[in-house]
């Protein structure tokens, strides 16, 4: 029988949530605000999974990407009509929250290896929520966004798997190595599950990509980097503690962080 927790778990649904005015209202009102006043942004989170696969997620939150450079001023708007901010990770995230509802304004990922840039903006495309024409967030960042989310608590895996079978893999394949640059890896990874997944599907993924990956990680096995760096706490740095704190690994994590804050910094005094 399913325990507490298990029942606690969301299922995955085309039943879209029942979002109640006030919520609607509000995330119409956060969207208008900003495109009203030119701020570059592109919306993620449940409202882009189904465009691109068709699952409905219930959501409190807007999640919202954008370059760090444009969230002082996103957040000064959102203060101005009332909300009430507040920078919870200078490298990657920050809140504004109205009537129990939330908008998170997201630059990349925790661990800093993902980036959000204007390039994000650009490439994404059009589509209806609540009755309005938006950016949402195209295939390619938007599985670049779930790759580093392997946490034990929480794992994106079946939404990577999700956005290749509902898009039948149509999408610029080499942009998605581009943003995955050295950690092509998890891509792979996470391929390997899409094609346990779906193995009448595997043609979703080109050829030309199976072929590329399947290559490099030949290559990766038959000369081993002995002087390599350990990676495991970009994966998730509660499970591979022990690595950095006891086994004197290199914490690359807050090597990453710690050069996205610089840069974060740099950029605002440009400004």
């Amino acid at each position: 029988m399913p325990d507490e927790q298990d029942k606690a778990l969301p299922v995955s649904s085309s039943k879209p949530p029942a979002f109640c005015k006030q919520q609607e209202s509000l995330f119409r009102e956060v969207i208008e605000l900003l495109e009203r006043n030119h701020v570059p942004f592109v919306i993620s989170g449940a409202f882009a999974l189904h465009e691109h696969t068709g699952i409905w997620r219930d959501t409190k939150d807007l999640d919202l990407f954008l370059p760090a450079q444009e969230v002082g001023r996103a957040l000064r708007l959102l203060e101005k009509d009332g909300f009430e901010t507040e920078v919870l990770d200078p490298v990657w995230l920050a809140k504004a929250r109205r009537d129990g509802f939330f908008v998170d304004l997201i630059t990349g990922m925790s661990n800093a290896v993902i980036r959000v840039d204007y390039s994000w903006i650009r490439h994404a495309s059009r589509a209806e929520v609540f009755g309005m024409s938006v950016r949402v967030l195209a295939p390619e960042e938007l599985i670049a966004s779930k790759i580093f989310v392997t946490r034990r608590e929480r794992f994106d895996g079946a939404d990577i798997c999700h956005v290749i079978y509902g898009t039948r893999g149509k999408f610029d394949w080499q942009r998605l190595l581009s943003l995955i640059g050295d950690h092509w890896e998890m891509l792979f990874w996470s391929l390997v599950l899409y094609h346990y997944v779906y193995p009448a599907n595997s043609d979703y993924v080109p050829a030309e990509i199976w072929t590329e990956l399947v290559k490099r990680f030949s290559v990766e096995l038959a000369h081993p980097n002995k002087g390599a760096n350990f990676r495991g706490s970009l994966i998730d740095d509660k499970m591979f503690a022990i690595d950095v704190a006891e086994w004197n690994k290199r914490d690359i994590l807050q090597e990453y962080r710690d050069k996205a804050e610089v840069i974060r910094r740099e950029t605002e005094e440009a400004a």
